[in-house]
C-alpha cells in the first residue's frame, strides 16, 4: 500500500495510509468470528482507491449489516475466549473492535468501511475517500494549488472513471467556479478558480 501514491487536498503526491486500528480490527475481526465449517480462507484484496476483507459465513445470528455496529454476538465463543485469557489480546471486546475501526476512520477523515453480506461471506470494503464531496475536495486542493487536473481529481475524490470526474468538474464550471486553463490543452487539461 505505501507504494501506491495519490494526490491529496493539500497538493500533494501521499503514499496511500489507513489507520491502523481500523485495519487491525477489521482482519481480527474475519478471523474471529469467520464460520470455521466453511473450508475456506480470509481474504485480503488491496486496490489503489480500498481494502477489501472477505470472510467466509453469513453474519450470526441476529446481526445485520444494518445493526452491527449496535448488537453483539459471538459465533466462535470459544476462540473468544481462549484470546481473553491473553495478557495483551490481539482483539477488543466482543462489538468494540469494529465502532473503534469505523470511529478511526472518521478521525482520519477517510468515508466508513462499508460491511456487505454476500452469499456465504461477509465482505467489509475499507474506501480511501475523503469525507469531503468531491467538489469540496477539489475546491480545497485548488485554494493550495492553483490548478487541478482529471488524473489529480480522480486521485483525491477516489472516482476512478474519467467521465465520472469530468461529470463533477463540469457542475463546479457551471456553477461558476472554475474554469480550463485556456493555455493548457489535451493530456495537460487543467482546471483552475474563476478569478474574482
Amino acid at each position: 500500500m505505501s507504494q501506491t501514491k495519490i494526490w491529496t487536498a493539500s497538493g500533494a503526491l501521499e503514499s496511500v495510509t489507513y489507520p491502523p486500528e481500523t485495519l487491525w480490527e477489521i482482519v481480527t475481526n474475519a478471523i474471529v468470528h469467520r464460520d470455521y465449517s466453511i473450508s475456506d480462507d480470509v481474504h485480503i484484496h488491496i486496490y489503489d482507491n480500498r481494502i477489501e476483507v472477505t470472510s467466509p459465513g453469513r453474519l450470526p445470528g441476529y446481526v445485520t449489516v444494518d445493526n452491527i455496529l449496535d448488537v453483539r454476538y459471538a459465533r466462535n465463543p470459544r476462540i473468544l475466549w481462549v484470546l481473553s485469557r491473553y495478557k495483551d489480546p490481539p482483539n477488543k471486546d466482543i462489538g468494540e473492535g469494529l465502532n473503534t475501526a469505523f470511529q478511526k476512520m472518521k478521525e482520519w477523515r477517510l468515508q466508513s468501511p462499508v460491511v456487505r453480506a454476500e452469499g456465504n461471506y461477509v465482505k467489509v470494503t475499507i474506501p480511501h475517500a475523503p469525507l469531503a464531496t468531491p467538489a469540496e475536495a477539489m475546491l480545497e486542493f485548488l485554494t493550495t494549488n492553483g490548478t487541478i487536473t482529471n488524473r489529480q481529481a480522480r486521485d483525491l475524490t477516489g472516482i476512478k472513471s474519467e467521465n465520472a470526474i469530468r461529470s463533477e468538474l463540469n457542475k463546479l464550471r457551471d456553477a461558476g467556479l472554475i474554469e480550463l486553463v485556456p493555455e493548457l490543452k489535451g493530456s495537460k487539461a487543467a482546471w483552475r478558480r474563476v478569478p474574482g
